[in-house]
């Protein structure tokens, strides 16, 4: 394009423009130009301005600006932009886990939520039911039998072993108290040497005093089990235990003899007297039994074979016989019966003449072929029984005559058999086996039944007994434990259990109350009978140490894990925790002889009561009672170890100023003592512990005569020493006896030389003062003065030249003291 037709479109837009009306016609220069574009951009930057336009821009619009920034502020962007796991709409798979995450989660906080609550509820019914027992408890020891309060001006219970000493109110209830008693008897036979009582007797005799049934059941049990020929103490007693038929038998008898009574009780409340009649035997009273039991209006004889005797069924007459006990009555109801029983009256007669053997294998064959053929069909479930337990077959089937607890043990103990040499024979270990095993019976009480079955926590005394005659001592003495009203009780049964060799004890007394050996065959359990009397002992070993005393006896054939005898570890616990020493050991005359304490009735070869106290003392060195094992070194003769703690006790209160009760005190009165007992004696410990513990005794003396401000008489006494030089010419032997010395004395040495410093300076200016000495001559004044500066110089040099390092104010203290003497 050329100029003209450029030209030509200019003048093009012009005449356009012109013809414009919408605009205002404005002609201005360059430079009006360019400051209406500055005045112009500076309005447009202004917020002002913005705001403005921005009204006008929208406000032409109809929109209102004021109200669209509310609605802007409003707005959320936080879940507009959040990062999304886009799922599809046709993702079944995606929702539905989903679905399953939320459900899961919902079943799981509602578990949580559920089971906070019941913690909850289950925590406050436990505080209210121990305030409940707590409120009970404080009820009947407030209120006495006859529901008047009872009084408090009552004295405190003395016990019987320890009468003359002044103890405060035993912790030993009645029961308690009457058992130590007979344990305190029995210890002292056992130390005078003579013939051990039965403990289980004398127990049981105590126990009756008490008059509990429950508890003279479980004695009664013990006595039965214990009346078995003696063990002997080399033996395992878990071997003996299981091999012996005199077990099964006690077992047996026990449970027969309780029958016997429960029979009669049973009679006599359904009978009169004159209706019974008759001799008074077996054979009359279990066919007054069956009588009462079996006749048309009881419905009981459904089922009942081979007739009757004497009007009574024949089968219930022999089982209940044997069920008593009593082979002579099961062969009198048989014999009566006719023929057709031969082969168990063969039998029953073989028992007879050997109760605790086994029958012929012949015998025993045919009444099992017999049963297995014929009569475990039969009707008579009473005839099944007797063939079952003769046979020792079919166990199960036995239940329906089984009516209680003692039924079935005294079933499971009739079908265990000895061998030909009257001990139990272990061939098989199934109960419903033809020869069930003690070990197999054992187990099914204590592994597969176990304390659920047998309803323990309400009838401790039942799950006790089944424990018992199943020859389980130790879990069934760790069962009865538990319970605070049984726990008496059976810390006793196992002392003498313990005392019988018929416990199986662990290998360690460090070993839990009940803990299994794996060399051991199942289920035998092992009792730490030294736990058991440790813990049994605490309750009352303070305030009543003679009869804790007498139960810690039971313990010295034990060794603790460090080797020593287990009763003397006892008695080191024991005097630590009651720290009555005297008591328990005596105490140090000045002739040098102890007098007897609660333990020298023990002292015997294993029990020495020197040893004891060195036992002691040991242990309280470990705890820092210094002061203590002192005394019980002493006690125990070892002079060396005495004087070394009293010299370590002495040494941070020799400088301090004497006080009544102190310490320091107790010290000093302590050191005296021992020095005038052993004046005529020799002391057998080291040089070196026995000329610490002199100087530091003298050193107590100087600075109380210091505190006491005789200072000739202090100045004395260190002279004696010859520790500190009071005179140039002493500083070399000074030097010397301060290296043979101990620390202890190392320690109040810098202590001792600013009391010397400061007697010397006092005597200084006592002298220079007008209150001085008086002197003939100025010279002879002098002199003293002179000599006077000699003994500090003599100090200072002292204090430069010791192998010791001093604190620096000392060393400052002394240097200036000796300048003002200048």
């Amino acid at each position: 394009m050329d100029f003209n037709a450029l030209l030509q479109e200019a003048q093009k837009l012009t005449n356009e423009t012109n013809a414009s009306d919408l605009l205002p016609r404005v002609e201005r220069s360059l430079p009006q130009v360019l400051q209406a574009t500055r005045e112009l951009h500076s309005r447009v930057t202004q917020t002002e301005a913005q705001d403005i336009q921005a009204h006008i821009l929208l406000g032409s619009k109809g929109i209102e600006l004021p109200k669209i920034s509310q609605k802007l502020e409003s707005l959320s962007a936080r879940k507009t932009f959040e990062p999304l796991e886009p799922i599809a709409d046709t993702d079944v798979q995606g929702f539905l886990r989903n679905e399953k995450e939320t459900a899961i989660l919902s079943v799981i906080e509602e578990v949580h939520k559920n089971s906070y609550l019941s913690a909850q509820n289950q925590k406050w019914e436990h505080i209210l039911s121990d305030w409940k027992q707590e409120k009970i408890k404080l009820m009947n020891a407030l209120i006495g039998p006859s529901q008047n309060w009872i009084d408090i001006r009552k004295g405190p219970e003395q016990t019987v072993l320890n009468e003359t000493s002044a103890r405060g109110k035993s912790s030993l209830n009645s029961q308690e108290m009457a058992y130590a008693c007979e344990v305190y008897e029995y210890n002292k036979l056992v130390i005078a040497g003579g013939l051990r009582p039965n403990l289980v007797e004398r127990f049981s005799k105590i126990a009756q005093q008490f008059n509990d049934t429950k508890v003279n059941e479980i004695w009664e049990i013990i006595i039965y089990m214990t009346n078995v020929t003696p063990l002997p103490k080399s033996q395992d007693p878990f071997k003996t235990r299981n091999t012996k038929y005199e077990f099964v038998a006690q077992g047996k008898k026990y449970l027969e003899h309780r029958y016997k009574l429960f029979m009669q009780t049973y009679i006599s409340d359904r009978l009169p007297e004159a209706q019974r009649g008759g001799v008074p035997s077996v054979f009359n009273l279990v066919g007054s039994f069956v009588a009462l039991n079996f006749n048309s209006q009881t419905g009981n004889t459904i089922g009942l074979q081979d007739g009757h005797i004497d009007g009574r069924p024949l089968w219930p007459m022999v089982y209940y016989s044997l069920r008593c006990g009593s082979i002579q009555s099961a062969l009198k109801c048989l014999q009566q019966a006719g023929l057709g029983h031969d082969d168990l009256i063969q039998v029953l007669e073989e028992k007879a003449r050997k109760p605790n053997q086994r029958i012929s294998a012949k015998l025993e064959a045919q009444i099992k072929m017999q049963y297995k053929r014929k009569i475990q069909n039969e009707t008579d479930m009473y005839k099944c029984a007797v063939y079952g337990l003769i046979g020792c077959c079919d166990v199960p089937d036995h239940a329906k005559v089984a009516k209680t607890t003692d039924d079935f043990l005294w079933i499971q103990l009739s079908m265990i058999q000895p061998d030909d040499n009257g001990n139990m024979s272990n061939t098989d270990d199934h109960i419903g086996s033809d020869n069930p095993t003690y070990p197999a019976l054992q187990s099914m009480i204590l592994e597969k039944y176990g304390e659920k079955h047998f309803n323990a926590n309400e009838q401790p005394h039942l799950y006790f007994q089944v424990l018992a005659l199943t020859g389980q001592f130790e879990p069934a003495i760790e069962f009865l434990s538990r319970f605070e009203r049984y726990r008496t009780h059976a810390v006793h049964i196992a002392l003498a259990l313990n005392e019988m060799f018929l416990l199986g004890l662990p290998r360690s007394v460090q070993q839990p109350l009940l803990s299994i050996d794996i060399e051991d065959p199942v289920p035998l359990r092992r009792l730490n009978v030294a736990r058991l009397i440790m813990l049994y002992v605490r309750n009352f070993e303070i305030t009543d140490p003679a009869e804790a005393l007498q139960y810690f006896y039971f313990l010295r054939n034990k060794r603790d894990p460090d080797g020593r005898n287990l009763f003397l570890t006892c008695v080191s616990d024991l005097a630590i925790e009651c720290r009555d020493y005297d008591l328990l050991f005596g105490k140090m005359q000045r002739n040098c002889i102890r007098s007897r304490g609660l333990i020298d009735q023990f002292e015997s070869i294993e029990i020495d009561v020197r040893k004891a106290c060195e036992i002691v003392g040991d242990e309280l060195v470990k705890k820092g009672l210094f002061e203590d094992a002192v005394k019980l070194y002493d006690l125990a003769g070892i002079e060396e170890q005495c004087l070394r703690y009293l010299s370590i006790l002495l040494s941070p209160v020799v400088h301090q100023t004497g006080k009544k009760g102190s310490l320091r005190e107790r010290l000093y009165l302590k050191a005296l003592e021992f020095t005038e007992r052993y004046a005529d004696t020799e002391l057998h410990c080291d040089s070196n512990i026995r000329a610490t513990f002199f100087t530091l005794r003298d050193l107590v003396k100087f600075f109380d005569e210091y505190h006491q401000q005789k200072y000739q008489l202090a100045l004395e006494t260190l002279g004696q020493l010859k520790l500190v030089p009071l005179s140039m010419n002493d500083l070399e032997i000074c030097v010397n006896n301060f290296k043979r010395l101990g620390g202890e004395v190392s320690k109040v040495f810098p202590d001792l030389l600013l009391a010397t410093m400061d007697i010397i300076h006092t005597q200084y200016k006592n002298l220079k003062g007008r209150d001085g000495y008086a002197f003939n001559t100025d010279e002879a004044k002098e002199r003293q003065l002179a000599i006077l500066r000699d003994q500090a110089r003599a100090i200072t040099n002292m204090a430069a030249t010791v192998p010791y390092r001093m604190p620096g104010d000392i060393s400052s203290r002394l240097v200036q003291t000796e300048i003002l003497m200048h």
